[in-house]
Parts: structure tokens; sequence; C-alpha cells
């Protein structure tokens, strides 16, 4: 016990009532974080620090509790550039300048705060959605206004209390919302809301689970061919994932895979996918069954494992499996965000033997001049090209990128093939490569292995 609690207790009368002297004791500590409150303050904008901001907006919303509150969270997309660009005179200028801005919703039944950097924060009482939005919407407004040689994007994330929620809480609702539009110049604002709760709460099962699934073996490995229009001959396969989870059912690929990319879980899952193909194109080797090109998929976090190339040589060699056997695929926005670090390692595996296939061509960062410079063996075109396929603008389009590709002496295969008209007419222009629904649909690796079998034997 402190000095001043000691003395704050002996002032107790000996005629007070044990209830007495605990209300007076409690009172006493309240007002000692009070003041320990009213000391944390952010040096440079003079607004309440983390701790104080937490203590002040708990104790507004237990006086006022028949109100009804929401914390408003904001922060500016990529503040370091500002630093960087205007210099770190400007940023401090610019954080003063919010701090004002905010500062105005300050009162007796609300408390802003400045957690840290260019975070800041509102709890106050509202009657309407309408009402916080509009503070938002006026918030951006004025900051966007300041005058500033690089552009500041703020984006606000709004909790509203349920239940009496902890600030500390609404604090993280508020800044989940906020990192669904943080960066996107068309949005302002996001409201938390159930429905982002279930997904979170959804998001971290899954994450939660892929160990043991992994441990379980609950990843199925699925094969979709890959053909030779002309003919409709098996050329090859790309491997894709299912999940067959004991727990949750069947997970589908675009629930999970963006957890795993966040988790880092995704180069476990990738290494997994990795050795069942190289384990399985062994098994055909040996067992008399003529393998084809299976490609595995890379993920962008491979570009930072020091260990990712090695991996690939270790398990062609452990199952005897020549690297063209296993052709990988990599994303088009890899070879414009992560140059440095992925030509590195695709120098390396091509000098192994491994050939790289630009996934997803023209699905939306794609430059034609990009393609002179990049070490790829095959262009992958993605199905965007095969959009509104009927017009003669869309076919001028898919035509020339053909030509340019068979100019540019790279192999070339489409991807996303549905229909009948649409396999001819990329054969009229000198495409015979093709993966879709038309041909095939992913199966499981033993009815992949089925179809190459009674292909070889003529069947």
């Amino acid at each position: 016990m402190s000095r001043q609690e000691e003395d704050t207790k002996a002032e107790i009368s000996p005629m007070m009532t044990e209830q007495g002297r605990e209300e007076l004791y409690l009172y006493s500590l309240r007002k000692m974080a009070e003041e320990r409150a009213d000391s944390d303050r952010a040096a440079l904008t003079g607004l309440y620090g983390p701790k104080s901001f937490f203590f002040k907006a708990n104790e507004c919303m237990q006086q006022h509790e028949k109100l009804q509150y929401a914390l408003i969270r904001m922060d500016i997309y990529r503040f370091k550039t500002v630093n960087e660009f205007c210099g770190r005179q400007q940023g401090d200028k610019l954080l003063q300048y919010i701090a004002d801005c905010i500062r105005e919703y300050e009162s007796d039944m609300s408390v802003v705060g400045h957690l840290r950097a260019d975070i800041f924060t509102i709890c106050l009482p509202f009657k309407n959605k309408k009402q916080l939005s509009d503070i938002a919407v006026a918030l951006h407004e004025k900051i966007c206004a300041y005058p500033l040689f690089c552009k500041a994007l703020p984006a606000f994330g709004i909790c509203i209390s349920k239940n009496h929620m902890d600030i500390s809480l609404m604090c993280d609702y508020a800044d989940m919302a906020l990192q669904k539009i943080k960066g996107k110049a068309y949005a302002i604002y996001e409201f938390y809301d159930d429905k982002m709760r279930k997904e979170m709460m959804r998001e971290k099962r899954i994450e939660n689970n892929v160990a043991m699934a992994l441990r379980d073996e609950e990843f199925k490995v699925y094969i979709q061919p890959k053909v030779d229009m002309r003919s409709g001959e098996i050329i090859g396969g790309e491997a894709l994932i299912r999940w067959h989870s004991v727990k949750e059912g069947i997970i589908y690929p675009d629930e999970f895979i963006p957890v795993l990319e966040k988790s880092g879980y995704i180069v476990d899952v990738d290494a997994y996918v990795w050795e069942k193909v190289f384990a399985a194109i062994h098994i055909w080797k040996t067992g008399g069954i003529t393998p084809v090109p299976i490609s595995v998929n890379v993920s962008r976090s491979h570009v930072y494992q020091k260990s990712f190339a090695g991996v690939l040589e270790k398990l062609a060699q452990q199952y005897d499996v020549e690297p063209y056997y296993v052709p990988l695929e990599v994303t088009e926005s890899m070879f414009t965000e992560y140059v440095d670090k992925l030509y590195k390692n695709i120098t390396r595996l091509q000098s192994a033997g491994f050939r790289f296939s630009m996934d997803d061509f023209g699905a939306g960062y794609s430059s034609l001049n990009m393609l002179k410079d990049e070490p790829v063996d095959e262009v992958k075109i993605d199905r965007f090209f095969l959009k509104d396929i009927k017009k003669e603008k869309s076919q001028i389009v898919i035509r020339n990128v053909i030509h340019m590709i068979q100019e540019l002496q790279l192999d070339m295969i489409v991807e996303g093939i549905e229909t009948k008209e649409q396999a001819e007419l990329l054969m009229n222009y000198g495409s015979y490569k093709a993966q879709g629904y038309y041909y095939y649909k992913p199966m499981p690796m033993t009815e992949f292995e089925q179809l190459l079998i009674k292909q070889q034997k003529g069947l």
C-alpha cells in the first residue's frame, strides 16, 4: 500500500461503519486513478493517451449508462509516407491539426484520445448511425482539405456499444472495421457489425484448426486436367486443394486461402501440396504410368522464405522426379510487387530444371511490355479475356494477345474455358492448350490417375 493510501485510511473515523470505510477507500482509489489518467497525455497533441483514454471512456459510459455510445477510430493510410516526403515537421503539424479537429467532439459526455502515431479515437453518445457517419465524413473533409504536398487518406472504423461493452474491445472492433476499407479512396467509414464478428470468429476457427488438419491430412489435393483442344488429350494438370474438415465440413478455397495467407500457414499448406504432387508422380513413374506435368501454385509468402527454392529442389531429389514435371505457377502480381526477391529464386530454380508459369495474366495488373523482361516459360491467360468474347473488340484483344505471346516464343494456356464456342474461337486464333469446366472439373488425384491410365491404354 502506498503512503497516500495509508494516510487516507488513517483519516477514516473509527465511528464510521465498515461499508462507509469501504466506500471512502474505493473513492480515494478512483480519485488517484483519475489523477494518473489526467497526467497521461500525448506530448504532441495533448489528447489522452491509450491508458487515460480507456479509463476515461469507460468511466464516461458508466456515468451515462442510459445513453447509447459508440467508438470512432481513425487511421491514416500510409502515414509514414507523409513524414518521408513532406518531412517529420509537417507530419507533426498534420497530427496537431487532426487533434484540434477531434477535440471539437470532446465534452462532459464524450472522450477523445490520441492512441499512437496517426491513430485517434472518439467515444461519444449518439442517437442514430447517420450522426456517426456524418462525423466521419466531416472529419474526412477537414483532414483532406489540409494543405499538404502528400495526400492524407483517413479512414474511420465505428463500433456501437452493446451490453456495456468495454472500451478496449470496442476499439479492437472499430479497428477491424477500419481495416476493411483502409487505403480505399472511395470508402470513408465502416461500421463493425455482427456479420463482421461472425467472419472474424470463423477465420479464427479456421486458423486454429490448420495445424491439426495438416497432421490428420484433412487437406485433399485435387487436379484439374489441362488438355490439347485439338484432340482432347490430357497433357497436364494443376494441383488444387480442398479442405474436408471433420469439425466444419467442406471448407472452400475462397474461404480458407485468404486466412492461410494472413496467418502465414499458406507456406505449410503449399509445401504439403507440393509433396503430394511429387509423391504421386513418383508412384506413376514406378507403376508404369507415363506422367504428365502437374503444376503447383506458389504463394507470395514464399518470396520471404529463405528455404523456398531448397524445399522444391529437395522434393525433386527425394522422390526422383524431374523438375520439368512440376511447373511452378506464380501470379502475375508477384512479378510487379516482389521483383528482386522473386527473380533470385526463379533463376536458381530454372537452373535446376523447373519451369515457371505466369498465372492470371490479364487479371488486373498486366502490362504487355513486362513480358519481354520476365523470366517465365509459360503464360496462363486469365478467364478475364474470355468475358464478352462474342463482341468484336474482345475478339481483337484476345487474338492479338495470343499472337504476341507466340512471337515471344512462350508457351501458353488459356484457363476458364466453359463453352464449345470459346474453345473453337481460341483454336482459330492458334491457341491449343486449355483448362476449364468445358473439359474437366477439378477431381481427386485417384480419378485423375484413372483418366491417365485409360488415355494411355487407348480406352
